[in-house]
């Protein structure tokens, strides 16, 4: 840094003590400037000292309020409205209440899915242990035929429909892989009826190849399904690993006196078809949309 002038100038100590006492600043009121250099150095500190004293001060008030801002921001992401959340708005919004959910142990020496060493999002829990259990409260499905350890027979699982397709379905499941399917299914006190299926494929890719979940599948009893709007807009963090995918889809007229509601959750090896139907044309879709993302939980 360059030295100050007055200073590098200055005389020195003995010069400055022998300086005439005339010199000497005038009363407080007048303050004219020194003359002498060893007079100099200590008023013109004070100017240069205020003004990185200003500007410390402002840099520093910029700084917590960026930082206020910032801690804001990031507070707003990481805990959004729960009305912007499917299913996880408010405590009387519909929700149902599920016992607390953990994930099933694995074999020795398995991989999670989608670990490193498991990208292609392989299960190997028991298939019955990832289905999601039912909410309290709510009542076995006894119309749901399942055999032991929750199994579902391919004709059973194809009931849910439409005749014309059911043949060519179970062909391809023949065709691509289709291993098991589980399934379970319950009523609630408010009148909603759950189906719950879970199909695991002998690999992701016969996964991606199962079209009977979504807009085109051809539900029994049902006219035309569409993208459910509710969902979509929701703003919810929706990213998923690679091999998996979410949808939410409703009957858009009900045909007979059932309005149905679609979930579907796609896994790596396991495929949930997540149905859910009410008497009437009013069909909430919180408890859907909480399902849907309980099971995704499950299967990640």
């Amino acid at each position: 840094m360059t030295e100050h002038p007055a200073i590098a100038a200055g005389p020195a100590p003995e010069e400055a003590a022998a300086a005439p006492r005339a010199a000497a600043p005038p009363a407080p009121e007048t303050r004219p400037a020194p003359e002498s250099g060893a007079e100099v150095l200590a008023p013109a500190a004070a100017p240069r000292d205020r003004r990185k004293l200003f500007a410390f001060l402002r840099w520093t008030a910029a700084f917590l309020v960026f930082g206020a801002a910032a801690t804001g921001v990031a507070y707003g992401i990481s805990q959004p409205e729960r009305t912007d959340i499917p299913g996880l708005s408010t405590a009387s919004d519909g929700r149902w209440t599920y016992p607390e959910l953990a994930k099933p142990a694995l074999p020795p020496g398995a991989a999670l899915p989608f670990a490193p060493d498991n990208e292609d999002g392989i299960h190997y829990a028991g298939l019955t242990q990832l289905l999601l259990p039912a909410p309290l409260g709510s009542t076995p499905d006894a119309a749901l035929k399942v055999e032991k350890d929750g199994v579902v027979a391919v004709d059973t699982f194809l009931e849910e429909y439409g005749a014309s397709v059911r043949a060519k379905m179970k062909q391809e499941f023949a065709d691509d892989g289709l291993r098991q399917i589980v399934g379970r299914g319950w009523t609630t006190p408010d009148g909603i009826r759950t189906r719950l299926y879970l199909l695991r494929f002998h690999a992701s890719g016969f996964t991606d190849a199962f079209d009977g979940c979504g807009p085109d599948m051809n539900l029994n009893g049902v006219n035309r399904i569409e993208t459910d709007g509710v969902w979509g807009k929701a703003r919810i963090d929706q990213s998923v690993p690679d091999g998996t995918g979410l949808s939410v889809h409703e009957e858009s007229v009900p045909v007979g006196d059932e309005k149905v509601r679609i979930g579907c959750v796609q896994s790596g090896d396991v495929q949930a078809v997540i149905l859910q139907s009410r008497k009437g044309e009013v069909l909430p879709a919180v408890p859907l949309h909480q399902t849907v993302i309980l099971q995704h939980q499950l299967l990640r």
